[in-house]
């Protein structure tokens, strides 16, 4: 019996658009996106570099573009978070164990706040027993150590709680400390069909 949740944030509760960036980046004058980005990408989710230092790093191979433009092509990846979502996670929140588990960077939940308003994200971030971003871990998923800080800090049994997350390969490394996964296909599941789907 699921007594405990672990939601993904980025396509289960707000919708993302991830070629955007891409796209604006491109119309910005990179060429293409490449390992260097990548990495810069990867040591800002994690919290090793500052946004200073992640905007400049963009800035070396987009060198006519301003730091605002190449931070507004960055954020273009957030769109909306239906309220419908919200509705769901606090009716959920009265019964189960909630946590958030999120890879995201400091630009990007800034940009979030400031999107949605303090009562909308309060009221989300309420939902939750705590709520676990990778810049602030040191951390990201698919590590496994990730998923094994969260289930010791909180005794939890891997069990008796389902992880929520539209990556393969979040969820495959997941499942294999004996997690239970849901792996949500967007576009054609939403998070609010939990109950009807029998995932818990």
């Amino acid at each position: 019996m699921i007594d405990t949740i672990i939601f993904d944030f980025g396509d289960i509760f707000i919708n993302l658009d991830k070629q955007a960036p891409i796209t604006k980046f491109k119309q910005l004058g990179l060429t293409e996106w490449n390992a260097e980005l990548d990495n810069l990408n990867i040591q800002f989710e994690i919290g090793a570099i500052s946004a200073a230092t992640f905007l400049e790093g963009f800035q070396k191979q987009m060198p006519n573009a301003s730091i605002e433009a190449i931070r507004e092509a960055w954020n273009a990846v957030l769109l909306d978070f239906p309220q419908y979502r919200l509705d769901f996670l606090q009716t959920l929140s009265q019964k189960y164990r909630l946590f958030l588990l999120s890879n995201t960077d400091s630009i990007h939940i800034e940009t979030f706040e400031k999107k949605v308003g303090e009562p909308f994200y309060k009221a989300f971030y309420e939902c939750f027993e705590k709520v676990y971003f990778s810049f602030d871990m040191g951390l990201r998923k698919p590590d496994p150590e990730i998923y094994k800080q969260l289930l010791h800090n909180h005794q939890l049994s891997p069990e008796r709680t389902l992880f929520v997350d539209d990556r393969t390969d979040n969820t495959d490394s997941a499942k294999s400390l004996g997690i239970q996964v849901w792996n949500l296909q967007v576009g054609k599941e939403d998070v609010t069909e939990l109950l009807e789907k029998n995932r818990i």
